[in-house]
C-alpha cells in the first residue's frame, strides 16, 4: 500500500532468491524480445560478431606465427669457419671438443674437399673453380644448437663463445630474417591491439544505436511505468539484458567465424609446411582469445546499452 498523495513506487525485494528470478525472468523476456524479430537481431549480432573476429583472428594470425619463428630459431645453425692452416685431424679434433659442449647437440664437419664438391654442385662454376691451383674454401664444422638454446640472442651469445676458439675465424649464424620477422609481428601486435580498441568503441555504438531504437520504439510504454511509479533502474533492466544477448550472440558468431576460418586455412597450411619437409599446422584458440571473446562481447554489450539507456532514458518524462 502507497500513502494517497504519492505516485506508487515499485518496492525493492531484499530477498536475493527473488531478487535472482527477477533478473532471470527479465533476461529471459529480453531474450524472448530479441527472437520475435529474429532477421534484425541476428544482423545486428552478426556486425558485432564481425567485429569481434578480426582482432581475434589476426591475433591468432600473429601468435601462430611466432610460434613457427620459434621452432625456427630451434632449428638452427652455427657455421665455424675453421682457419686455413688447420689442418683435417686438428678440424675434427675441433669438432670433437665443440661436441662436448652441453649447449650443442649435434656437429658435423666439412672438410675442405668436400666443401669445395658441394660449392661446385650448387654454383655452376666448376669449370672456373678447375682452373684455380689451390682450394680456397676452409673447413667448416656445422653445429646444431641445443634445445636449451632459446630465441635469436642464445644463439648469438653461443656463437660469440664459439668464436673465440682460436682455430675458428668466424662463427656464422643467419638469423637476420628471424629477427626482421620478429620486429614485424610485434608491428602487427601493437596494430591489432589499436585495431581491437578501434573495433571496442565500434560495437558500443552498434549496440547503443539499437537500444536506442528500441527505447524510442517503446517510448509510450516507459512513460506508462514512470506514470505507476517504476524505477529508472527497473525501466533500465530489460534494456541492459538486450544488450547483454547481442554482446553474447556477437561472441559466438565471432567464435565460429574464426573456428571455420582455422578449418579452411588448416588443411592449406598443412600442405605447403608439407613441402617444407615441417609437420607445423594452425594452433586453435588459446585461452587469452577465448576468455576475451566470450567475455568481451557481453561486456561491451552491456556497456553500450548502459550509454544508452543512461542518455535517453533521462529524456522521457511522463506529462
Amino acid at each position: 500500500m502507497t500513502r494517497q498523495g504519492r505516485s506508487p513506487k515499485f518496492r525493492r525485494n531484499r530477498n536475493p532468491v527473488t531478487w535472482l528470478l527477477r533478473h532471470a525472468q527479465m533476461s529471459l523476456s529480453s531474450l524472448g524480445r530479441l527472437s520475435r524479430s529474429p532477421a534484425s537481431t541476428l544482423m545486428t549480432a552478426a556486425v558485432i560478431g564481425i567485429a569481434l573476429a578480426l582482432p581475434s583472428g589476426l591475433h591468432l594470425l600473429v601468435d601462430n606465427v611466432r610460434q613457427l619463428s620459434s621452432s625456427w630459431d630451434g632449428s638452427a645453425s652455427l657455421s665455424l669457419f675453421l682457419s686455413e692452416a688447420v689442418s683435417g685431424e686438428q678440424a675434427e679434433a675441433v669438432r670433437r671438443q665443440i661436441d662436448r659442449r652441453d649447449d650443442v647437440a649435434e656437429s658435423r664437419l666439412i672438410d675442405r674437399n668436400q666443401a669445395l664438391a658441394e660449392f661446385r654442385r650448387l654454383s655452376g662454376f666448376g669449370e672456373a673453380i678447375d682452373l684455380l691451383d689451390d682450394n680456397p674454401l676452409p673447413a667448416v664444422v656445422v653445429v646444431r644448437p641445443h634445445d636449451s638454446v632459446a630465441g635469436v640472442e642464445g644463439i648469438a651469445r653461443m656463437a660469440a663463445e664459439l668464436q673465440a676458439y682460436r682455430e675458428i675465424d668466424m662463427a656464422q649464424v643467419d638469423l637476420q630474417w628471424v629477427k626482421r620477422l620478429t620486429a614485424i609481428t610485434g608491428t602487427i601486435e601493437h596494430g591489432v591491439a589499436i585495431l581491437a580498441t578501434l573495433l571496442a568503441g565500434a560495437v558500443l555504438l552498434i549496440v547503443g544505436n539499437t537500444i536506442r531504437l528500441d527505447i524510442q520504439g517503446r517510448h509510450s510504454e516507459i512513460e506508462i511505468v514512470k506514470l505507476v511509479g517504476g524505477t529508472d533502474a527497473f525501466i533500465r533492466r530489460p534494456f541492459l539484458y538486450e544488450g547483454l544477448w547481442y554482446g553474447l550472440l556477437g561472441a559466438a558468431i565471432a567464435l565460429l567465424l574464426v573456428l571455420l576460418s582455422l578449418n579452411l586455412l588448416d588443411s592449406p597450411v598443412q600442405h605447403l609446411a608439407g613441402l617444407y619437409a615441417s609437420n607445423f599446422s594452425l594452433a586453435v584458440l588459446d585461452p587469452l582469445s577465448l576468455l576475451g571473446t566470450l567475455f568481451g562481447g557481453p561486456i561491451l554489450g552491456l556497456a553500450g546499452a548502459w550509454l544508452a539507456v543512461g542518455r535517453h532514458l533521462a529524456e522521457i518524462q511522463p506529462e
